[in-house]
């Protein structure tokens, strides 16, 4: 059974930085491409990132580019998303996910998804 786990959520002050993690299990973790999403109390799951299966495209919603990078490694089957300069609007619960095909900004594209990690931003 295919798992994503993410880690390294957590209450951070705005203008901090936080690194979420998601490791893969029993997943060919090289022919997926991954994708971060975060869901705010009371509003729908948005797109946040994602990655390409080589790691040669990424893409961003506007409302973290320049702030926000995300990056693979692909030997350790983990996709990790670096947030930056972060605003209360960042607070959400954050979830990871794998598509096995070209990336997509639209949750419904994906086949795994995670738990999700939870980030407050205090102001």
């Amino acid at each position: 059974q295919v798992q994503l786990v993410e880690s390294g959520g957590g209450l951070v002050q705005a203008g901090g930085s936080l690194r979420l993690s998601c490791a893969a299990s029993r997943l060919a973790f090289s022919s997926y491409s991954m994708g971060w999403f975060r869901q705010a109390p009371g509003k729908e799951r948005a797109f946040v990132s994602a990655i390409s299966r080589s790691a040669i495209i990424t893409d961003y919603a506007y409302s973290v580019k320049g702030r926000f990078n995300i990056s693979r490694d692909n030997a350790k089957s983990t996709v990790y998303l670096q947030m930056n300069s972060m605003k209360p609007e960042d607070a959400a619960l954050y979830s990871c996910a794998a598509r096995s095909s070209t990336y997509s900004l639209f949750p419904r594209a994906y086949n795994y998804w995670g738990q999700g990690t939870r980030v407050t931003v205090s102001s």
